[in-house]
């Protein structure tokens, strides 16, 4: 069956893979100390313009987000998120297991406003019970949001300016972060992520790797003993040079930026196609993701032909489905698609 459920139902790009069967008998240092690990670093610094930049390569979103979280945060502290953010919908409570509470702002089609998250922080520093309470100590977005969606220039810039001036960091979790670059509605590029945030990840699962993801640490702020931590955390991969090999990869000639972009091409391609056959929309994503509202009757004959997400309940008799695009994607398979729709 041909599926649209996600963004990491194939394998890795065939040139890491290329990459990987050269290197395969090469001996490298153990936990990320090897050459392969050190130019990634090196490339990705270069690709946010932030040469301060402190970066570590983990294997998946989840513990990446957790990690993140808790090597950041003092014990009495909770990260704050949109309602639909992913650490606080669906991470299994990752976070919460850490000891630390995720505290919700609204959600806006995926995203948090500027002025409720302020009213936020500001409601904590003058609550007379504050001791009493958990403390806001981190900002979690994601870019883009479970809902496709992406933040504009303007709306980062008046996050982070919040942030900073409450003195509480901001995370940007990129999971998905090449399909965001590569939007042609985006005004957000890789040099303003890594200025206007503390820390943000660049997405390898689902963008191109078979695992992985970096961790960009932007103003000289790794947190103390950071790879021990990690450890902790029992996410220490051992053969650390397999995460620095993908990254190098991605990370030259522009690979990352390319594939992403035929991701797009390819939502593109499903989305007028949608269009034309006069289907609904939940929201306007302009990312790898479509919510397409469908007949619940219809749903389940298409569930036999094709693979998707079941996202939300829409009405009695409708349900919100995502049709998610890859690097992998082939043009025939959206083809294909929208002829038996």
């Amino acid at each position: 069956m041909i599926t649209f459920a996600s963004d990491y139902t194939e394998g890795a790009h065939e040139k890491i893979l290329q990459r990987m069967m050269e290197t395969n008998l090469e001996q490298n240092g153990g936990y990320g100390t090897d050459h392969w690990c050190d130019s990634a670093k090196e490339k990705i610094r270069m690709a946010c313009a932030c040469p301060q930049a402190q970066i570590a390569f983990l294997v998946g979103g989840t513990q990446t987000n957790q990690i993140i979280i808790d090597t950041m945060l003092q014990p009495y502290e909770g990260v704050v998120a949109a309602s639909t953010g992913h650490v606080n919908v669906h991470e299994a409570g990752a976070i919460e297991y850490t000891g630390h509470k995720v505290m919700t702002v609204p959600s806006h089609e995926g995203k948090m406003q500027a002025k409720e998250l302020e009213q936020l922080l500001n409601a904590s520093e003058t609550d007379d019970n504050r001791e009493h309470m958990v403390f806001p100590g981190m900002v979690y977005i994601s870019h883009p949001t479970e809902y496709g969606t992406l933040y504009s220039a303007k709306e980062l810039k008046e996050i982070s300016d919040i942030c900073h001036a409450h003195k509480v960091p901001l995370f940007l979790d990129g999971a998905r972060l090449g399909y965001g670059l590569m939007s042609r509605e985006t005004d957000v590029d890789l040099p303003m992520i890594a200025a206007l945030t503390d820390v943000f990840y660049i997405g390898g699962t689902k963008v191109g790797a078979l695992f992985g993801e970096a961790v960009v640490f932007t103003k000289n702020n790794m947190p103390s003993h950071f790879v021990t931590r990690t450890k902790q955390h029992g996410a220490l991969l051992a053969k650390g040079w397999l995460l620095g090999i993908q990254f190098d990869t991605l990370f030259t000639d522009d690979l990352y930026c390319t594939i992403s972009r035929h991701a797009i091409e390819m939502v593109e391609l499903l989305k007028k196609g949608l269009q034309e056959k006069n289907y609904h929309f939940l929201l306007e994503s302009p990312t790898n993701q479509q919510f397409v509202i469908l007949d619940n009757a219809q749903m389940n004959r298409l569930s036999g032909q094709v693979g998707f997400s079941i996202w939300e309940k829409y009405d009695e008799t409708h349900t919100a489905v995502r049709f998610a695009t890859s690097w992998a994607t082939k043009k025939e398979n959206v083809e294909w698609l929208l002829s038996i729709l």
